[in-house]
């Protein structure tokens, strides 16, 4: 029997490659809303990230997911991601 190899995603906090299975998908929806996926399926652009508030305090402070979609992403927005991330663990 052959297992299915799981596709890779970088964190965009640690930037270690991982399985998309095992990341949060930050989205970005057509109408420029950033929120987290949990379900992988939301329309958008996506960025990934490590289920740990370090890496995201690190994305965060490297402007890494703003990069990714090329947009400022406002505190309180990632004030709400720490909380669902943290609120995960």
């Amino acid at each position: 029997m052959q297992t299915r190899k799981q596709p890779m995603r970088m964190c965009t906090g640690c930037g270690e490659m991982k399985e998309k299975r095992e990341l949060i998908r930050v989205v970005k929806s057509s109408d420029g809303e950033i929120s987290l996926d949990k379900t992988g399926k939301k329309n958008g652009r996506g960025a990934y990230i490590c289920h740990d508030a370090a890496c995201l305090k690190k994305a965060r402070k490297n402007k890494r997911i703003e990069r990714a979609f090329e947009v400022t992403i406002p505190d309180e927005i990632y004030d709400r991601m720490e909380e669902e991330i943290g609120a995960d663990e």
